[in-house]
């Protein structure tokens, strides 16, 4: 049984003591946590696996990520994000082609996720609004559906009017402002202490998802990500 709870006590004695000194002296109880969340997200990676089997060929050690900070630009110099996440797609955790994305972040700042959440690549972006502009009817469709519905918003970064080069009365004229096309389906700590019903309901947020990632992944094929200079 995956101690979810050991998790959450972790994350937040970090959240209570984030400076380098109490980190680097409790690294045996990073160790341990850091344990049962990969165990966690292999148990996600076979279940999601169940219907999307693009996944499976993953380890989660290569779908998390760190925990220390990069402060070098920012005001808050805080050294470590006190949360465990990780992106479970067909290619591991870059952001395209877009997968299940989890973010547990102690004082009800987790999440489950889907979607594009980078807005920094143009041609990502250009390739989802092109895909939008031609084929609106099923985004409709997908964004009707009732367990979407029930569960869902979609979020991102946006545009005030619609981009040149589409049509500004266009029936899905508010989705391609988009920049970035995401989901969260937030949860509570206590929704997360309990790991089997965390990983029940995980799965079907997940699984109301897919249509969603579908869609995008079919928008975004051929994307090639930039190559770092």
């Amino acid at each position: 049984m995956i101690n979810t709870q050991l998790i959450l006590d972790y994350l937040t004695d970090l959240s209570n003591h984030n400076e380098r000194e109490w980190y680097h002296a409790h690294k045996a109880e990073y160790k341990e946590a850091n344990a049962e969340f990969e165990a966690l997200v292999q148990e996600l990676i076979f279940r999601i696996g169940e219907f999307d089997s693009s996944i499976l060929n993953n380890q989660p050690k290569d779908l998390t990520f760190k925990l220390v900070r990069d402060t070098r630009f920012s005001n808050d110099k805080l050294p470590y994000n006190p949360a465990f996440r990780a992106h479970i797609a067909s290619q591991g955790k870059l952001p395209v082609p877009v997968g299940y994305y989890l973010m547990v972040k102690p004082g009800g700042q987790s999440f489950l996720g889907g979607g594009l959440f980078a807005d920094m690549f143009k041609d990502a972006t250009a390739m989802v609004r092109d895909h939008i502009a031609a084929n609106g009817r099923e985004w409709e469709e997908i964004l009707a559906g009732p367990d979407f519905r029930k569960y869902f918003t979609v979020k991102g970064t946006a545009l005030k009017k619609v981009p040149a080069g589409y049509e500004k009365e266009h029936p899905q004229a508010e989705f391609l402002k988009f920049k970035s096309w995401y989901l969260e389906y937030p949860f509570a700590d206590d929704g997360f202490a309990d790991g089997e019903a965390f990983l029940n309901r995980a799965v079907t947020i997940f699984h109301s998802m897919k249509p969603f990632n579908d869609y995008l992944n079919r928008a975004l094929a051929g994307f090639q990500m930039p190559e770092r200079r």
